[in-house]
């Protein structure tokens, strides 16, 4: 089962097009796809990173969580770890449905980080089939990370980041996409 997140940051809602994209797309018999649009409602709504708490949501997650800045500054992690009601939904939902890979979309870094963990086939795919660097990314405190906590904390699961350019294109949004339904079948069984 593949599980993609298309918004966190509430700024950061290019993820949203692909998911669009991929609700109409045939898949191959034997893959499941959940489609979570965003877990940053409020964020979503009012096109701010934070949630209506002004907390940075990929920074409360339990796994490795610290505190980080003061309420409405951008990397706010809240008053503690997995404070947030958003943060606490997630967890119980990917809890309940044990995916096999998450993706989260994020925005502007144009990358996908590397690793030498089991993702790292997918992830490097996914760049070339996208045209993403395969770089780490940098400029942040990374602590709480949700991708991170399911990695950690779900059985078997794999997860990563997917930092998409400043803007995505309709065309874009489809190659990334595709690139979804492909990587998928390189997990067996999902």
């Amino acid at each position: 089962m593949v599980l993609v997140v298309g918004v966190i940051h509430g700024n950061e809602h290019d993820g949203l097009a692909i998911l669009d994209d991929l609700r109409t797309m045939a898949l191959p018999d034997g893959y499941d796809l959940w489609l979570l649009p965003a877990i940053n409602p409020d964020g979503l709504a009012n096109d701010v990173r934070g949630n209506g708490n002004q907390v940075d949501l990929n920074r409360n997650f339990p796994h490795d969580w610290t505190a980080i800045a003061r309420p409405g500054e951008w990397q706010y992690s809240g008053s503690g770890p997995a404070s947030e009601p958003e943060t606490q939904a997630f967890m119980a939902f990917a809890l309940q449905i044990h995916p096999t890979l998450t993706l989260w979309y994020h925005q502007d870094a144009h990358t996908v980080g590397p690793t030498t963990g089991r993702d790292g086939p997918l992830r490097q795919r996914y760049a070339q089939l996208t045209g993403l660097d395969y770089v780490s990314v940098t400029g942040g405190k990374y602590t709480g990370v949700a991708a991170t906590w399911v990695r950690k904390k779900v059985p078997e699961a794999m997860s990563f980041i997917i930092e998409l350019g400043a803007t995505l294109t309709a065309e874009q949004a489809r190659v990334h996409a595709d690139a979804v339904v492909e990587i998928m079948q390189m997990i067996p069984n999902v």
